[in-house]
């Protein structure tokens, strides 16, 4: 009996859970960091983040990853191959460029509306969430290498299971111990001046519009 016949029974079975963590992990400690840390680190800074504060963005933002990998995952396994064409399209960069501009614009405009209220503090979560999962469609070999397992197995709870998996892997990342140093830094330097949290505020919205303008730049 050839591949074919064992291709859909034995091959999802041989990736291990384990290997697929660790597949994740080398998305968490290398290329996550370098592509989401302008993003984050412009969102922390904009919001005056405390250490804990920024801590907590930055669970938000790895939940988001889970969520979205967990969703690509169960995709995978309905869809087949199918998907991994689309991600490898222009969609990642579609909505990386919309949510990080409506980062932008609610890291002003939110605060000002919902400051001091429990909206506030929803709409503090909701950005690095909403970051998190949008950040996961960034093409890339490991991301590849999961959807094509998954599809291989073409069942939705096993590509499930290994895109929540490999999720828990991509959020062990530098970011929780940069994105504390980035917001207890951008504390104290607004702890001395209070005028420079407007313009930490401005200029992270600046940056998050400007990074979601080029991602949308880069398919027209």
């Amino acid at each position: 009996m050839g591949p074919e016949y064992y291709g859909h029974d034995v091959a999802p079975l041989a990736v291990s859970l384990a290997s697929i963590w660790v597949l994740g992990l080398t998305v968490g400690l290398t290329a996550c960091t370098a592509t989401c840390l302008p993003f984050m680190g412009a969102l922390v800074v904009g919001n005056g983040q405390s250490a804990a504060g920024a801590f907590r963005q930055t669970g938000a933002f790895a939940l988001g990853k889970v969520l979205a990998y967990a969703v690509l995952g169960a995709a995978a396994g309905y869809l087949g191959e199918v998907l991994l064409d689309v991600v490898e399209g222009d969609l990642g960069h579609w909505m990386i460029g919309g949510v990080s501009i409506i980062a932008g614009l609610l890291l002003v405009y939110g605060h000002k509306a919902a400051h001091g209220c429990r909206t506030s503090r929803l709409l503090g979560g909701a950005p690095p969430l909403a970051l998190g999962f949008v950040l996961s469609f960034v093409p890339c070999a490991p991301l590849a290498a999961l959807l094509a397992a998954a599809a291989l197995g073409g069942d939705v709870a096993h590509g499930l299971a290994m895109g929540v998996v490999f999720g828990l892997g991509a959020a062990v990342t530098p970011l929780f111990i940069v994105m504390p140093l980035l917001g207890r830094l951008g504390r104290e330097l607004t702890a001395e001046n209070p005028k420079l949290l407007s313009i930490l505020r401005w200029t992270g919205a600046a940056v998050l519009v400007v990074l979601g303008l080029r991602r949308i730049l880069l398919v027209i």
